[in-house]
């Protein structure tokens, strides 16, 4: 029998802010009474009609809210078979689907009179996204990229300084997202009384998944509408690339209860032979990172592996905890993606549309071009969660033109 979704979103997570056996907030004491503040604070000031009505106003004026369905009609018909329609993140103010719960962060950090954002970055979206938000609201703000991201993701890099954020190298590990994780949640550690961290995606302690998820439904909420009023049905199937899982759940929490066939697109890099890839969902078991408990790619000793992904916004070990759990439900669908793939989906997108996507984005395009092909009939709705200005540099200086 079919389960029912339709009170799903009321009543996902818990009060221990679990979804299923995964999410919680496995973090140690002095994190406890800060998180808790966060989460009441959050309950609280977020369903508040003047917090509505402000964040609505800053969607609307400043972000560029609502972003349009687009019917990809010559990529459609380059693939043959069913058609494929884009959700335009990429044309929100700071260019991707970030700005969505940076805004709703930084207003509530106003709210409960913060004086400071902290945050990670990997592809630099978010970061742009967060310092775009703390210069909104008058706030200060550190960002922490791993090196290797800042090298590879510059422009973002000049577009945070720009902003006046703090940009801080991490050097340890692998240098890239999971180590910017980790040295943010250090440096809210020092003082979480000024300062509010403000992740990235779906994951993170408890209440962090459920307020990223719930800042990002008006995505799937605009697209459901709006592809009702393009095309008087809905989509057979919807798709987003899945990183941390943030534009991917932002997407398919308007469309759970709807007979859509739901698929996130994760990273298999170069491969799953050579172990070069982020596909946590596709190949990895639970365990916990960063303070929750979510499928996650681990070694021998139930360690974090280390990742890799063309994509440096979608190179984590971990996903979402409601990914895990409705991954585990049967509702949504994981499949991956290489990077081989993924630079065809963005050559082929650049030319066939005059739309360049980010990295990521592209691993949801290539996907959809596939099943479009073996689909021959229907509608496939892509969330397009960025644009690619970032990725020019590096993708020009490692593959050309697509020639």
């Amino acid at each position: 029998m079919k389960k029912d979704y339709r009170h799903y979103l009321e009543n996902t997570p818990d009060a221990e802010g679990r979804f299923g056996q995964y999410g919680g907030a496995y973090i140690p004491p002095q994190l406890v009474g800060p998180m808790k503040e966060i989460n009441d604070a959050y309950l609280k000031i977020s369903r508040s009609h003047r917090f509505i009505e402000e964040l609505r106003s800053i969607r609307k004026h400043y972000q560029g809210r609502p972003t349009p369905v687009y019917h990809a009609a010559r990529l459609s018909e380059k693939c043959g078979g069913a058609q494929i329609y884009l959700k335009r993140e990429d044309l929100n103010h700071t260019g991707a689907h970030k700005i969505n719960h940076c805004m709703g962060e930084g207003l509530l950090a106003k709210y409960m009179g913060k004086k400071k954002l902290i945050a990670e970055t990997g592809a630099g979206q978010h970061g742009v996204a967060l310092a775009t938000a703390a210069a909104y609201f008058g706030l200060e703000c550190e960002i922490h990229m791993g090196e290797v991201d800042i090298i590879k993701e510059h422009p973002n890099v000049v577009r945070m300084k720009l902003l006046g954020a703090k940009v801080v190298p991490v050097s340890a590990g692998l240098k890239t997202l999971k180590e910017a994780v980790d040295s943010a949640f250090v440096a809210y550690l020092t003082d979480p009384v000024n300062s509010i961290y403000c992740i990235g995606s779906v994951v993170g302690p408890h209440p962090f998944p459920m307020m990223v998820r719930d800042f990002q439904h008006v995505v799937g909420v605009e697209a459901r509408e709006q592809f009702l009023e393009m095309t008087g049905g809905l989509p057979n199937l919807i798709t987003a690339c899945v990183g941390g899982g943030s534009n991917a759940m932002g997407l398919f929490s308007g469309f759970l209860n709807d007979p859509c066939e739901i698929w996130g697109v994760e990273p298999l890099g170069r491969g799953p032979k050579t172990g070069d890839h982020a596909a946590t969902a596709t190949y990895g078991k639970p365990g916990i990172i960063h303070g929750f408990k979510c499928y996650l790619l681990q070694d021998e000793k139930g360690e974090p592996s280390p990742v890799y992904s063309i994509a440096s916004g979608l190179d984590y070990p971990g996903v979402g905890p409601e990914h895990s759990h409705l991954k585990d439900e049967g509702r949504i669908k994981y499949t991956a993606i290489d990077d081989k793939e993924c630079l065809n989906g963005f050559f082929t997108l650049c030319r066939s549309e005059g739309i360049i996507p980010a990295l990521e984005s592209a691993h949801a395009v290539a996907f959809a071009m596939k099943k479009a092909k073996e689909m021959k009939s229907g509608t496939i709705l892509v969330n397009l969660s960025g644009r690619g200005d970032k990725d020019l540099d590096f993708v020009v200086d490692n593959y050309g033109y697509g020639d």
